[in-house]
């Protein structure tokens, strides 16, 4: 028993440092989210060259979820709500209707044999990929084919923006992203988040909402943001990376060869699908520059369905409205994340 629990302790061990040693690789090559990438890479390959199966243990996952949930809520700001507010018809019908294209595009997803209505739907939901990816199994998802599909549409949507921000819209390029304030540093930081992850993984439980583990510490982050509690304490870097490494690390070692198989089969249908998506956003940001009374470039940015950190580096650096494209951009993502599990109930029923 002991030579088997050591055994297994450093098989973790391994590909933890494996899943470490890839996302600072990554990192280096300025890859979206290059922690769930590493762990992603070290969990697949642990999955496939290893005999015996290996699972990241479940109160690692609960506490990825909550500190990505304190990640994304930590986004709302009292700028945020105002600049919707002033143009809040605009920015709700353009959401919605990003919404129904997501939901058509994952219907679409349907077509590939072995894909269930649920999982088509989260991978083609436009916004908040690492949210998506962590609450997919929990709702009944292929999180495997979710993952890899949601990040393939986010290093697309990397790729392109800066090309068709300059060639289509006369963007100017830039040096990137403004200097962040500085904070009250880490040690608030660390107690933001522990308050952010007790109290919501608690409220979470209490209201028996679906993947309160997320959508519990994301509430309450956004609620301290909003209130000025939080006295402008943000996640912790380190933990942030930790939450999407063990996010990583949970889907690559769930991966089987029948999976893979199935990814792959399922690549060309859902290329064809993430193109039509993002040219259809594109044409919403038309829609949303002429009601809202901003420029095109200001509308492509604030509808681009994913990829927010790249979006709002190309904002800052091109003179665009990054207040405005922000506002946009979270209130899709807390609409996308909030509505997932009544997505799910709905075609949970239809995929059995």
């Amino acid at each position: 028993m002991d030579d088997g629990r050591h055994r297994r302790l450093l098989d973790r061990a391994l590909v933890l440092a494996v899943g470490v040693g890839v996302a600072g690789a990554f990192e280096l090559l300025g890859v979206p989210s290059a922690a769930l990438f590493g762990g992603l890479v070290a969990g697949l390959g642990r999955a496939l060259l290893g005999r015996t199966r290996l699972a990241l243990p479940q109160r690692a996952g609960t506490a990825a979820q909550a500190v990505i949930g304190v990640s994304i809520g930590a986004l709302i700001q009292t700028d945020t709500l105002r600049t919707i507010g002033e143009h809040w018809l605009a920015v709700l019908l353009v959401t919605v209707a990003t919404l129904l294209v997501s939901l058509v595009a994952g219907q679409l997803m349907r077509l590939q044999p072995g894909i269930s209505p649920v999982t088509g739907a989260f991978s083609m939901i436009a916004g908040g990929a690492s949210g998506i990816t962590a609450m997919a199994r929990d709702l009944g998802a292929d999180e495997q084919v979710v993952a890899v599909l949601q990040y393939l549409r986010v290093l697309l949507i990397v790729v392109a923006m800066p090309i068709v921000a300059t060639t289509v819209y006369g963007a100017s390029s830039g040096s990137g992203p403004a200097p962040a304030e500085d904070g009250p540093g880490w040690p608030a930081g660390l107690l933001f988040t522990v308050v952010c992850v007790g109290v919501g993984v608690v409220l979470g439980r209490a209201t028996r909402i679906p993947v309160g583990a997320l959508l519990g510490p994301m509430a309450v982050a956004a609620v301290l943001d909003l209130t000025g509690l939080s006295q402008g304490a943000t996640l912790p870097g380190p933990l942030e990376a930790a939450g999407f490494l063990a996010i990583g690390l949970q889907v690559g070692l769930g991966f089987t060869r029948s999976s893979l198989r199935l990814v792959g089969r399922a690549l060309p249908l859902a290329l064809l699908l993430i193109v039509g998506a993002v040219v259809a956003c594109a044409g919403l940001g038309a829609v949303l520059a002429r009601t809202a009374g901003v420029s095109p470039l200001d509308g492509y940015l604030a509808t681009t369905p994913g990829g927010l950190y790249a979006v709002l580096a190309t904002a800052r650096g091109s003179g665009a409205d990054a207040t405005f494209v922000l506002a946009v951009q979270v209130l899709r993502l807390f609409v996308m994340l909030f509505s997932a599990p009544l997505l799910a109930r709905l075609l949970r029923p239809r995929a059995g």
